[in-house]
């Protein structure tokens, strides 16, 4: 009897252990394959008078709240009031959600611990931050890294 509990919970514990080194790992992997994962649902909001696409988070990526991510991707150039924060685009300006056919899974708001200095349109970057997710401010996007600081240009 003690072999089986003992062998059972050399199991949990090899489950566990195997579990939380796969949520880091994809906290380590590649954003936009985890952001991907999330479903959007057309819903009316009665203040804007109109429909939007709300997402529905997948739980892995719930799982990574607060966590820090990582995300290559093309600094787009909008006219955001204040400067507070850059969006970084898995594809180009050309292909990106606002102005191709790519989706809003594609585009995340960055704001940086320091802020970096000026980017051009389209540069490559390579970021890190702390995921937190929006699911209904219109006002931003779904997908933001917070104390984010720029691995590379």
């Amino acid at each position: 009897m003690f072999k089986f509990k003992q062998n059972t919970i050399m199991r949990m514990t090899a489950l566990l252990l195997f579990t939380t080194l796969s949520l880091s790992a994809m906290a380590q992997a590649d954003g936009w394959t985890l952001f991907a994962r999330t479903k959007f649902e057309a819903k009316y909001n009665e203040k804007a008078a109109e429909y939007f696409l709300y997402p529905v988070f997948a739980p892995e990526l719930k799982s990574l709240v607060g966590k820090e991510i990582n995300l290559e991707g093309y600094y787009l150039p909008i006219d955001i009031e204040g400067d507070a924060y850059v969006i970084l685009s898995k594809f180009p300006y050309s292909q990106c959600f606002f102005c191709g056919g790519a989706g809003p899974e594609s585009i995340a708001e960055v704001t940086f611990k320091v802020k970096p200095g000026k980017f051009e349109m389209d540069q490559y970057l390579r970021v890190k931050g702390k995921l937190r997710l929006n699911e209904g401010n219109i006002e931003h996007g779904n997908f933001i890294l917070e104390e984010a600081s720029l691995v590379s240009k």
